[in-house]
């Protein structure tokens, strides 16, 4: 599968994005560049590689331990030191500018 200059076009203008020729070229090549290494990919021998659990096991490991058992510092504790009430929602919108009372209104910013 190739991308195409019209494909890249149609994105930008999904994304709201103004490419001149030069960035659209560029995309264009980038995206094909990236397409034919995940294809280059997609054709190695895969199947007798056991699936990882983690990418790196750099940090903090218990090598005694099996599985994601290994990875149990990175659970942190649930505390609630430092949390503190959400604010009210008439107080969140009394000082607004321009609510409805129920939302905040936002002048429009993307035009089309």
């Amino acid at each position: 599968m190739k991308v195409t200059d019209q494909d890249v076009a149609y994105v930008a203008d999904l994304a709201n994005l103004e490419l001149t020729e030069e960035e659209r070229a560029h995309m264009l090549r980038d995206l094909n560049s990236i397409l034919e290494y995940v294809e280059r990919l997609s054709e190695l021998e895969t199947d007798k590689v056991a699936p990882m659990a983690q990418v790196s096991d750099r940090y903090g490991v218990d090598e005694s331990r099996q599985g994601s058992d290994r990875f149990a510092y990175a659970i942190r504790e649930d505390v609630k030191d430092g949390l503190r009430e959400s604010l009210a929602h008439d107080a969140a919108v009394k000082n607004a500018p321009d609510t409805d009372g129920t939302f905040f209104e936002v002048p429009k910013v993307i035009e089309r």
